[in-house]
């Protein structure tokens, strides 16, 4: 009898396909939204469920610190969102990061890129539904309240990329344009990770849902890794696992950090 018939005998729920059911040896790398959290209609909408920070402050603990959030979101969100967390944070898919230690490291700007910024805060207060989202060294436009909007974002998005120079490139996600510090990918920020020394000699497992997922999935594999998609809308993936959704994973979390 295997172990997941073995638990579902004894009551408790199965391991999701494509997690492991121990934690012991992994370094663990988590996008945020529509990964750990549902996905909302607004950046500001998302909901943190009651449980979920200490859970992963447990799990950061049992991992020796070998856990890394890795997200599109600013440092400063994923402070306000998980206050206190002692893992290690990797920012704008990777180009802004604090380690295990406490330094932070982020990308400056410059004139043109605070005029593009200023430019579509007030084009997307013109277009009903649209939200803008300012993360500092990034910015972006999301149109999921707007879907009749979205050639003109995509249109509005490519011109101010064209403004700010190379240091920046145009990123695209679930109904969001965004643009974002050139140079660096989630990919890049779990290969650096991986050099931390809690994280050393460990296996990275990578769990996301999104196309800016793609770069970190890619690099857990290159290492003899585990990576696992979150959602069931059947886009092809380098992942290796998938899980039906974001409570699946909290599931599993809860589970393993305890």
């Amino acid at each position: 009898m295997d172990q997941n018939s073995s638990r579902e005998m004894s009551g408790a729920a199965p391991v999701p396909a494509g997690l492991p059911d121990r934690v012991d040896g992994l370094a663990l790398f988590l996008d945020i939204d529509g990964t750990l959290l549902d996905i909302a209609d607004t950046p500001d909408g998302i909901v943190v469920p009651p449980g979920l920070a200490g859970a992963l402050e447990r799990l950061t603990a049992r991992l020796g610190g070998a856990m890394a959030l890795v997200t599109g979101r600013s440092l400063a969100t994923v402070d306000r969102l998980f206050p206190g967390l002692s893992a290690t944070v990797n920012g704008l898919h990777g180009a802004e990061w604090r380690d295990g230690s406490g330094r932070v490291f982020a990308p400056d700007t410059t004139d043109a890129f605070s005029g593009a910024k200023q430019r579509l805060r007030e084009q997307a207060a013109r277009w009903p539904g649209v939200v803008f989202e300012d993360k500092g060294p990034a910015f972006a436009a999301h149109y999921r309240l707007a879907p009749a909007s979205e050639s003109q974002v995509r249109r509005l998005m490519q011109a101010l990329a064209e403004t700010v120079g190379d240091r920046w490139k145009l990123q695209e996600g679930k109904a969001v344009v965004e643009l974002r510090p050139h140079g660096r990918d989630k990919g890049d920020a779990l290969m650096q990770t991986m050099g931390q020394k809690a994280f050393a000699g460990r296996r990275p497992l990578a769990i996301g849902d999104d196309v800016t997922d793609e770069a970190m999935f890619a690099a857990a594999n290159r290492l003899g890794g585990l990576s696992v998609r979150v959602g069931t809308d059947g886009r092809e993936t380098l992942a290796r696992g998938r899980l039906a959704s974001p409570a699946e994973l909290r599931g599993w979390i809860e589970r393993v950090s305890r």
